[in-house]
C-alpha cells in the first residue's frame, strides 16, 4: 500500500488547499452554477451530517481509534488496486478532517449542492464518499468471482 499513498496525500492537500480558501467566502455564500452547485460557509463540530456536534475531542479519539484499528488489520494483507485506491481516498479525507478537529476544533465545511436539499461539505467528505464507494464496488466484485 505505501506505492498508493500519494493518493491519501493527493486528497489530503487537495482539501487543505480548499480550507486556506473558506475565510473568503463572504457570508451569504456564492453560487458557481446557478440551481446546481455553490460555496457556503460552515462549521461542522461534528461528524457526517453534524453527528455528535460539540464533541470534537470525543471524534479526535475515535477517528484515531479507528485509523489505528484499520491500519493493523490491513497491514500485510493483499488489497485489489480498486480496494487500495478506495482506502488512500478515505485515509486522505479522514486525515484532512481529523487534522481540522484537532487544530481548529470544527471542520470547515464548503461545498453546497443547491438542487437538492443537503449538507454542507468539504473535499476531505468527498475522498470519504468516493473512497468508501469504491471500497463497496471492490469487496462486491471479489464476492461474485
Amino acid at each position: 500500500m505505501k506505492k498508493d499513498a500519494w493518493i491519501a496525500a493527493l486528497v489530503f492537500l487537495l482539501d487543505r488547499g480548499s480550507k486556506l480558501l473558506w475565510h473568503r467566502i463572504p457570508e451569504a455564500g456564492v453560487t458557481l452554477i446557478p440551481g446546481v452547485l455553490g460555496l457556503a460557509r460552515a462549521r461542522n463540530t461534528g461528524m457526517a451530517f453534524s453527528l455528535f456536534s460539540g464533541a470534537p475531542w470525543l471524534l479526535v479519539v475515535l477517528s484515531l481509534g479507528i485509523l489505528a484499528g484499520a491500519f493493523f488489520y490491513l497491514r500485510g494483507k493483499q488489497l485489489s488496486g480498486l480496494s487500495r485506491v478506495g482506502l488512500m481516498m478515505m485515509l486522505g479525507g479522514a486525515l484532512g478532517n481529523l487534522a481540522d478537529r484537532l487544530f481548529l476544533g470544527y471542520v470547515p465545511d464548503m461545498i453546497e449542492v443547491l438542487f437538492v436539499r443537503f449538507a454542507v461539505f468539504n473535499l476531505a467528505d468527498v475522498g470519504l464518499v468516493i473512497g468508501c464507494g469504491l471500497l463497496m464496488i471492490a469487496l462486491l466484485w471479489k464476492e461474485k468471482e
